[in-house]
């Protein structure tokens, strides 16, 4: 994968770690937030969805449903109020487009997995994410550098 200039890929609408910042405390994740740059809050996003989606595992295998619902909840809110909120559609071009397609079926697949108790819905999703999420903390220095 291409790593994307930051100032101008997909995930750039927020000029500034405040509106990433404000999306991000929206999700419920407030720690290390004040002081993160934008692409650090990506990647805490990133982090978010794949401790929820292993504490919706835990719970379901655990027979905790309610502790299902609520760590399935957070994922898609992470993936929808952060990721795809984060997305700039009308300068990321195609690829933005693409992301946001991925979210929403994400959300739906979570969603399902949330309904039906799903284990493999939820390995579904942290299976699409997984590489979205390398290729982010891959492009740290890169982001880092600008």
């Amino acid at each position: 994968m291409v790593a994307p200039h930051f100032a101008s890929s997909p995930f750039s609408r927020p000029k500034t770690a405040l509106p990433l910042a404000n999306m991000y405390a929206r999700v419920g994740v407030e720690t290390g937030v004040s002081g993160a740059s934008p692409h650090q809050l990506v990647s805490m996003l990133f982090d978010g969805f794949v401790q929820a989606i292993a504490a919706a595992k835990r719970a379901l295998a655990s027979g905790q449903i309610e502790a299902k619902g609520l760590a399935i909840g957070r994922a898609a809110r992470i993936v929808d109020e952060g990721l795809k909120a984060s997305l700039d559609l009308a300068s990321g071009g195609p690829l933005a487009a693409d992301l946001a397609e991925l979210y929403g079926y994400i959300t739906l697949r979570l969603t399902h997995a949330n309904l039906r108790n799903d284990a493999a819905a939820l390995d579904e999703c942290l299976a699409l994410m997984q590489p979205l999420r390398q290729a982010w903390t891959s492009i740290a220095p890169d982001a880092a550098a600008r």
